[in-house]
């Protein structure tokens, strides 16, 4: 179990290495379009006069619930807006803790997860890798199938937690490597070192 979670830890700390790569660095500016100042300024506007007091929310734009929202959708422009209302810093200490406190935990589940995948590390890296790019294809990739969410965005996202989630999984296989029992067997409890 010390392994396992040796690997975890060790497999999360390099996710949230790979995803800073990724969104904490000028390499972001692949993922996004920009608005210059001026455009950016009245879209701002808009959204504090329309979205404020509604509050902090995901909303569809135009709203097709109504049948002039469906018509208007149709024709377009659409956008999905992912607003905060009160706003917060470009570089949020708190986000920053916050997700690596999360990429520890998720690294330590993705070694739990592997402790019963498989007795060798071939094993284990094959299914770290298959269960990467499940998930990043259902949950990223469905947003560009079924939401029309823009594909330079949606590509470069499953990308970036495709390649996180794999590094930690392999990491948390190799730390893990020199357990080659099977959990589930009756007798074969792990000799801690």
């Amino acid at each position: 179990m010390i392994k396992t979670l040796l690997g975890g830890l060790i497999g999360g700390v390099a996710m949230y290495l790979v995803g800073f790569l990724f969104w904490g660095t000028p390499l972001s500016a692949l993922a996004f379009h920009r608005a210059d100042a001026g455009a950016s300024g009245t879209l701002q506007t808009a959204m504090a006069q329309a979205l404020t007091p509604s509050g902090t929310g995901v909303y569809i734009v135009p709203d097709p619930a109504t049948a002039q929202g469906t018509v208007l959708y149709g024709k377009g422009p659409v956008a999905t807006v992912f607003y905060n209302s009160g706003g917060f810093p470009v570089t949020d200490t708190g986000a920053l803790v916050g997700g690596l406190v999360l990429a520890l935990a998720v690294g330590v589940l993705i070694a739990l997860m592997l402790r019963f995948a498989g007795a060798d590390f071939g094993g284990r890296a094959r299914v770290s890798v298959l269960l990467s790019l499940i998930a990043v294809l259902w949950l990223h990739v469905g947003q560009a199938v079924f939401n029309h969410a823009p594909w330079g965005y949606i590509l470069y996202l499953a990308f970036s937690d495709f390649l996180a989630l794999m590094v930690a999984g392999l990491i948390a296989a190799k730390v893990m490597e020199g357990r080659n029992i099977s959990p589930t067997e009756p007798g074969n409890e792990e000799t801690l070192h």
